[in-house]
C-alpha cells in the first residue's frame, strides 16, 4: 500500500544527480571525447610515418600527405590552390613542398588549360608505382598505431564509424563478427 503522507506533486529525480561530480568522465561531452581520441589517433599515426615514409619514399611526411591527395584523385592531378585548401597549408609552403616532390620526379606541374595563373600538380608514374609498393606496410603500421593509441575496441568504434569497412576488411580470417552486440 502507498504511503499517503507521500507527497504526489514533487518533481520526479532526475537520474544524472545521482552521477558522483568527481567522476572526471563526465567533464567531457561524448564528442570532444571522441575528438580527443580521434586526435590521439592522428597523432600516433603521423609520429608512425614520419621516418617510414622517408625510409620508403624518401620524402617528408607533409610531402607525402600530397602525393596521397593526388593518388586519390581520379586524373591523379589536382590545383595547387585546391591542395592548400584541402590540406590547410599555405600556399607558399605548398609551392616549397610540390618543388621537392617535382624535383624527386614524382609530381609534374602544368598549366591549366584556360586559366593562365592556375597550376595543375599531377602524379608520375614513378609516385604511382612507389605507392603501391609502399601503401601495404605503410597501411599496416597505421592500423597498429591506431590500435595502440586508442586500443582494440576504440579502433574497431573508429574504423566502424569513420572508416566503413574496414573494420570487417581487418578481422583476421578465424574471426568472425559479434552478432550480439547492438
Amino acid at each position: 500500500m502507498a504511503d499517503s503522507t507521500a507527497p504526489t506533486d514533487l518533481p520526479e529525480r532526475d537520474p544524472s544527480e545521482d552521477r558522483d561530480p568527481s567522476d572526471e568522465s563526465e567533464l567531457l561531452p561524448a564528442e570532444l571525447r571522441a575528438w580527443m581520441h580521434l586526435l590521439a589517433a592522428a597523432g600516433a599515426v603521423e609520429q608512425q610515418l614520419r621516418s617510414r615514409v622517408k625510409d620508403a619514399l624518401g620524402i617528408s611526411h607533409d610531402e607525402f600527405l600530397i602525393v596521397c591527395l593526388l593518388a586519390d584523385q581520379p586524373g591523379g592531378g589536382l590545383r595547387m590552390t585546391r591542395i592548400a585548401e584541402l590540406l590547410g597549408r599555405p600556399k607558399t609552403r605548398l609551392t616549397y613542398q610540390v618543388a621537392c616532390l617535382q624535383h624527386a620526379g614524382l609530381v609534374t606541374k602544368g598549366s591549366v588549360c584556360g586559366d593562365r595563373r592556375g597550376i595543375e600538380v599531377t602524379l608520375t608514374e614513378k609516385a604511382r608505382r612507389l605507392l603501391k609498393d609502399t601503401s601495404p606496410p605503410l597501411a599496416h603500421a597505421i592500423t597498429d598505431a591506431v590500435t595502440r593509441a586508442l586500443g582494440p575496441e576504440r579502433r574497431a568504434a573508429l574504423c566502424g564509424g569513420l572508416l566503413p569497412g574496414t573494420a570487417d576488411a581487418d578481422r583476421q580470417p578465424d574471426e568472425s563478427p559479434d552478432r550480439s552486440a547492438p
